[in-house]
């Protein structure tokens, strides 16, 4: 069972070089299950146990599944990230090096593992604004061949290189395209002609490199996973599968799957936006309720802010606090944080670890070591927009921001697991000091 959900996983990441593309490729499976989409600009008409999305931007999503109960509704959320670290091309590329090289100019986008980056095949995907008459059209482009690729310097020429190096985004990152047989506007030219249009037709792009490197199943019995973006469509793919098979007559559930996650939240399709707001706000509206009756809703609501986490690593396991560690394969990862980088407190961790073992599922819990600072993630920033009930949630995997990630095999089957039991639950707080969760089984 578990190869088999992995072989499924890794086509949705085969698919999804980008966030546009994972979003695409969630929104085909939306539809394949009855799912109709709501354009933000056009007018609304929901019921009572319809099924719709809303995409904004083309690289974020939110699908709602009504229940047909509503006299005392709330929203069951799980929201998790399209986006990951990558390079993104500038909008004038093409770097000619004395007539012989041509290379790509490009920069940063997140905080990546460099030297991950090197000496490997890569190619090109992402987005294409094509004029067509007096409309710009959006245009999805992969090429699907080995493209690209960064070379490292040679030991001989960077003797220093394994005692510690710090790579230099404009100058040691940047791919090799061509040769001297290049020419001038070559890379618009090879875009037009994989889209099958005129270069004079492309107005406008947002591209990315991406690793070609294919998904694997490893390790002495076939425990491990490794692949590309991981984080976090591990956890927007268990959501997504979950969300699909779940359902209470009381619930609105809300598969929520934003971008930018990776450079602060803070855009109009971001966690950090009107997003969720705008679409529950909506349905609520749509369904007839009150705006008394939304701010009854969301308050009884919750949501699994679904990140994926560090699990132990072997070389260097004092780098994890030795008591809220967790490891690959024994899973779901409850994160909490002091601070306030993640949502969790005493009553959202109770109510999940109520989902986990109404689902079978093994439970396990993630703190920073104090004296160092971790990453946060889209639960608290989304708060700030929507207040709800809300745990940080996700899977244990190595090297997180590398462009070749991994964890465990065992752990998607969990997740998929908890998520069905989420959705097949309503939620409800019953004053200060209660909060009720009722499973459908």
């Amino acid at each position: 069972m578990h190869k088999e959900i992995a072989k499924d996983l890794f086509s949705f990441l085969e698919k999804s070089p980008t966030a546009f593309h994972a979003i695409d490729t969630i929104r085909a499976e939306l539809e394949e299950n009855g799912y109709q989409e709501l354009p933000e600009e056009m007018s609304w008409k929901v019921v009572p146990g319809g099924k719709y999305y809303v995409i904004r931007n083309g690289s974020s999503i939110i699908a709602v599944h009504i229940g047909t109960e509503l006299a005392d509704y709330s929203f069951n959320v799980a929201a998790s990230h399209s986006d990951s670290p990558t390079f993104k091309l500038k909008e004038n590329a093409e770097v000619e090096i004395k007539g012989k090289y041509t290379q790509l100019n490009t920069e940063g986008y997140g905080g990546m593992l460099c030297a991950t980056w090197f000496d490997r095949p890569l190619s090109i995907a992402g987005r294409v604004l094509v004029k067509e008459e007096n409309a710009f059209v959006t245009k999805l482009l992969k090429i699907d061949r080995d493209l690209v690729l960064i070379p490292n310097v040679a030991i001989h020429m960077n003797r220093g290189v394994n005692d510690g190096y710090a790579y230099n985004k404009q100058v040691d990152m940047l791919p090799l395209f061509g040769g001297p047989e290049s020419s001038k506007g070559a890379l618009k030219k090879l875009i037009a002609a994989e889209l099958g249009v005129s270069e004079e037709a492309v107005y406008g792009s947002d591209l990315y490199l991406y690793n070609r490197m294919a998904p694997s199943v490893w390790g002495e019995h076939e425990e491990f996973i490794s692949a590309s973006h991981l984080d976090d469509l591990e956890c927007a793919y268990t959501s997504l599968k979950g969300f699909l098979k779940g359902s209470h007559a009381q619930s609105v559930n809300v598969y929520a799957c934003f971008d930018n996650e990776e450079v602060g939240s803070g855009t109009k399709q971001g966690a950090g936006s009107t997003f969720l707001y705008d679409v529950l706000h909506r349905i609520n509206a749509g369904l007839g309720k009150t705006e008394e009756d939304f701010y009854r809703a969301v308050a009884g609501s919750f949501m699994l802010s679904a990140d994926n986490a560090h699990a132990v690593h072997p070389n260097h396991p004092e780098k994890t606090d030795a008591g809220n560690c967790v490891y690959m394969n024994e899973g779901i990862v409850v994160k909490s944080h002091a601070g306030q980088k993640y949502t969790s407190d005493a009553v959202s961790i109770a109510v999940f670890r109520d989902l986990c073992a109404k689902a079978g599922a093994p439970v396990q819990f993630f703190s920073n070591r104090s004296d160092a600072n971790g990453g946060s993630t889209l639960g608290n920033i989304s708060m700030m927009q929507v207040s709800m009930n809300a745990v940080d949630i996700g899977l244990p995997q190595l090297a997180m921001h590398s462009s070749y990630e991994t964890a465990g095999i065992r752990d998607v089957s969990y997740m998929i697991q908890v998520m069905e039991t989420f959705y097949n639950s309503h939620i409800s707080v019953k004053g200060s000091r209660s909060i009720e969760v009722e499973t459908r089984s």
